[in-house]
């Protein structure tokens, strides 16, 4: 695999004052020959001369090139991959390599709203925001035909894996969910993405989703059901609770021989306990004041 390696440049500003300077000294010999020439062939050496010099001057001024801040130039000579420099500033190197410039500022997409089924084959929107750069200058523009296109698609791609693996949604808090665990879905969404574009020379910074929802057509139907599920569990967790006070409103009572209830005292007691404390309205309790008689 083509991988990235250093190449040496040169400093762009001395080469050019040289080249400037040089091509000003041999057109100046060239004038003031020509205006004594001796015979005719002199004059034409001297043109030739000047000829040369120009063409010189002008092969040594292709070497230059800029290198922006946070960038990156790969050099190819005759189709083969010779080395890239990310020294900025202007730079000089062989005028013969061809040049390939390369951004490695980190970058940014959100990706398209993509419908998908998750784990349990409900059809969702979800959509990502994925952080990235280019580390690998050579892979990124000889590994792959265009690697933004590239990045894109295998994000996208991507996405898709992480919600057919995960439900939606999930009454179980230790089970990992799309809506409730972004921490652990984010996660596992960088390192999806970054397997798929080692090759390219693409790290990835970030990815998180962006959007998600059920899909239009079951999204009243799905609503209903995370009320009930909501409601479930209240009631689950009520009845947890009430339970755990009716049985320890029995035990102070026995521990401390405030009154010494028979079973079906106990079962009366119970009932009315559990009844105030998972009503879901406010009880009215009805006070037995005794008899006169």
């Amino acid at each position: 695999m083509l991988s990235e390696n250093s190449v040496k440049t040169v400093n762009g500003i001395g080469i050019l004052l040289l080249l400037i300077v040089g091509w000003i000294a041999a057109m100046a010999t060239v004038i003031i020959l020509a205006q004594h020439p001796e015979k005719e062939i002199m004059v034409l050496r001297i043109l030739g001369f000047g000829l040369l010099t120009t063409i010189l001057f002008i092969i040594g001024l292709v070497g230059l090139f800029m290198v922006q801040p946070n960038q990156a130039v790969a050099l190819t000579l005759f189709g083969k991959y010779q080395g890239s420099t990310k020294t900025s500033g202007l730079r000089w190197a062989n005028p013969f390599f061809s040049k390939k410039r390369v951004s490695l500022r980190v970058r940014n997409f959100e990706s398209d709203k993509l419908k998908v089924n998750d784990l349990g084959g409900s059809p969702i929107e979800i959509g990502a925001v994925v952080v990235w750069k280019v580390v690998d200058s050579a892979e990124a523009l000889y590994a792959v035909d265009n690697y933004v296109s590239f990045v894109k698609t295998q994000a996208e791609a991507a996405v898709r894996e992480a919600a057919t693996s995960y439900p939606y949604d999930s009454d179980d808090e230790k089970e990992v969910a799309l809506r409730s665990h972004t921490a652990v879905i984010a996660k596992h969404l960088m390192e999806e993405i970054q397997n798929r574009l080692n090759d390219a020379g693409v790290e990835v910074l970030e990815a998180r989703i962006s959007h998600l929802a059920y899909a239009p057509e079951i999204a009243s139907a799905m609503l209903q059901r995370q009320q009930a599920g909501a409601i479930i569990a209240a009631r689950s967790r009520i009845v947890e609770g009430a339970v755990g006070m009716v049985e320890m409103a029995l035990s102070k009572l026995k521990e401390k021989n405030i009154i010494d209830l028979d079973e079906e005292r106990k079962a009366a007691m119970v009932s009315n306990l559990l009844v105030v404390l998972c009503s879901d309205k406010n009880t009215q309790p009805i006070v037995n004041a005794g008899s006169i008689y």
